[in-house]
């Protein structure tokens, strides 16, 4: 068997059938061990992964928790490279074949595809928000913000070992060394952003609450952090992007301190959910 994928799905009855089609295209039937893990479903997503994807293991459990479905769906199987795959992008079979190879030929420990951000439908604002992130040297080589991240066994054990965080694909991340991950650039996952710029607040406030979270546990990683200097070697190096900073200042600006609240109550349970881009 090639690799096992483990998604955690909680109520994506609308966007699971397209995850499960896309990721049986390009391998022959039996490659994957696929295990969805509804967590506090109150839609039809386990009914409809099981529609997609009659091969697939659907586990149901009763708490809404990404963290609590990872770890079952963890628990259900013992193939290796593992893949954990959002329920909301789009991988195809081929490009997770792509993803794992480094991990089978012993080169890194973990993985992460190409990003393609889908933004036709999504405003300006939304668009150049994502101009200037996308351009960060952290966003570029970082494993977080793609929505999969492969890991070999070893690699799955030290991210096992780290604590329950909301930033887990941060977390995951920043456990390893550059030279230890690797951004597969031949494989790639399409990610639809937020269709509205209030939606985009509400998923840069959960980064924001999470880097914090992240930071208090000494799970991230001095480069990892956007700083002042790290925005202004950009602008030099990339004047087009210089001229989109006001915008995605302001809406991290606005995300932080949106933030500030669920820091200091010290809630890093509440997920900020994007609808807009699951419609």
């Amino acid at each position: 068997m090639l690799a096992s994928v483990v998604i955690p799905a909680h109520n994506e009855e609308r966007v699971i059938p397209r995850t499960l089609a896309r990721l049986q295209q390009g391998l022959p039937p039996g490659s994957l061990d696929v295990v969805v893990v509804c967590n506090g479903c109150t839609d039809g997503t386990a009914a409809a992964a099981r529609r997609a994807a009659p091969g697939a293991r659907v586990l149901e459990i009763e708490q809404p928790s990404k963290a609590a479905a990872v770890r079952a769906g963890n628990a259900a199987t013992r193939v290796f490279p593992r893949v954990h795959l959002d329920a909301d992008v789009e991988l195809s079979g081929s490009d997770l074949a792509t993803l794992v190879r480094p991990l089978t030929d012993g080169l890194v420990l973990a993985t992460a595809p190409r990003r393609v951000l889908r933004r036709e439908h999504a405003p300006w604002l939304v668009r150049t928000y994502y101009d200037v992130w996308e351009q960060l040297p952290q966003v570029r080589s970082g494993l977080f913000g793609r929505g999969v991240i492969a890991l070999s066994a070893a690699g799955q054990a030290r991210v096992s070992a780290l604590p329950p965080l909301m930033s887990d694909d941060l977390a995951t991340s920043d456990a390893f060394a550059p030279d230890e991950r690797r951004v597969v650039d031949e494989a790639e996952v399409v990610v639809v952003p937020p269709g509205t710029v209030r939606d985009l607040v509400r998923r840069r406030t959960r980064v924001a609450t999470g880097d914090a979270q992240a930071a208090g546990h000494g799970a991230r990683r001095p480069e990892s952090v956007t700083t002042w200097r790290v925005l202004g070697r950009l602008a030099v190096a990339r004047p087009a992007v210089a001229v989109r900073l006001p915008v995605f200042l302001g809406i991290a600006l606005v995300a932080r301190a949106s933030s500030r609240g669920a820091v200091r109550r010290g809630d890093f349970s509440t997920w900020l959910r994007d609808e807009s881009s699951r419609a």
